[in-house]
C-alpha cells in the first residue's frame, strides 16, 4: 500500500507493543528497523519468483515477535508463496491479545484475495477501513473481494464502502481508481490516460488497478494485458521494485500463468 498507510501501521503497531510490555522492555522496540513492516527500498530486493515455496510453514518460530512474523509473511508473499504468507500473518494476529493487530493486517487481506478466500478478504479490509477510512486502496481491494464473491455481470457491487463524505484521496491517480471501482463516473480510458500523463509511479498504479478491475469484471484478456504491463513497467522494475504492490503484480502474473 502507499506510504501513509504504512506509517499508520508502524505507529499503531509500536503503540500496541508498548502497551503490552513492561516499561523496562519498551525501549527495546524503538530501535528496530521499520522495514520489517513497510515496503523495502529498491536496493534491498527480495529473492525472485524462481524461489517459489522456498519458505515453508515449518520455519515459523513460536518465539518470533508479531513484527518478525509480518516481515516473514511479506517476504513469503514476495517470493510467490502466498499460502505461507497467510500462515505468518495469522500467527502474527494470534500472537497479539484481543485482536488488537487485526485491523492493521492489510497484507493478510491481499493474501486472502490471491488464495480465493474472498469472504475472509472482505472481512479483513472492512476492519482495515474502520481504522484507516481515508485509504482508497483498502476500499478498492474490498470491492475486488466482493465482486469475486458474486457474478461479475452485476457491477458495481452492493454494500461497497466509500470515503467519508466530503473527503477524497489527495493522489489524483487513486481518486480515479476509486471512481472507476465504485462506478462513480471514471472510465477505463480515464484511468489509463491518468497514468500515461503522470509519473512512473502513477503509470504503474493505473496499469495495476486496471488489471485488477478487468479481472473482477471477468475480462481476462484485458486483465492479463494490463497486469503484464504493470509488472514490466519502469516503476515495478526500477525504483519501485521493493513496493509491495509491485510484488503483487509479479505474484498476480505468476499465479495466473501470465508469462511476461
Amino acid at each position: 500500500m502507499k506510504n501513509h498507510h504504512n506509517i499508520i501501521t508502524v505507529v499503531a503497531y509500536l503503540l500496541l507493543c508498548c502497551s503490552l510490555l513492561p516499561s523496562s522492555t519498551t525501549a527495546l522496540l524503538l530501535p528496530l528497523p521499520t522495514q520489517h513492516i513497510v515496503s523495502r527500498p529498491h536496493h534491498n530486493r527480495q529473492p525472485t519468483l524462481t524461489s517459489l515455496h522456498a519458505t515453508s510453514s515449518s520455519s515459523i518460530n513460536e518465539d518470533d515477535s508479531p513484527r518478525t512474523l509480518i516481515s516473514k509473511g511479506m517476504n513469503s508473499f514476495r517470493n510467490g508463496d502466498v499460502s505461507t504468507s497467510l500462515q505468518y500473518f495469522d500467527k502474527a494476529n494470534d500472537s497479539v491479545p484481543d485482536n488488537k493487530l487485526t485491523p492493521y493486517l492489510w497484507q493478510r487481506g491481499i493474501s486472502y484475495y490471491y488464495l480465493d478466500k474472498f469472504q475472509e478478504g472482505h472481512e479483513q479490509f472492512s476492519l482495515d477501513v474502520r481504522v484507516n477510512p481515508l485509504d482508497v486502496e483498502e476500499i478498492v481491494w474490498d470491492i475486488a473481494c466482493l465482486a469475486r464473491m458474486n457474478d461479475s455481470r452485476f457491477f458495481p457491487v452492493e454494500n461497497q464502502m466509500s470515503l467519508p463524505k466530503g473527503k477524497k484521496d489527495r493522489r489524483k491517480i487513486m481518486s480515479t481508481v476509486y471512481s472507476l471501482f465504485r462506478n462513480d463516473g471514471a472510465t477505463e480510458y480515464d484511468l489509463r490516460e491518468a497514468g500515461h500523463d503522470s509519473n512512473i509511479s502513477d503509470e504503474f498504479y493505473s496499469l495495476f488497478y486496471l488489471g485488477l478491475y478487468c479481472e473482477i469484471r471477468g475480462e481476462t484478456s484485458k486483465a492479463e494485458m494490463y497486469m503484464k504491463m504493470a509488472e514490466r513497467s519502469k516503476y515495478a522494475t526500477g525504483a519501485g521494485y521493493g513496493d509491495y504492490m509491485s510484488a503483487c503484480a509479479r505474484v498476480h502474473c505468476k499465479l495466473r500463468g501470465w508469462v511476461v
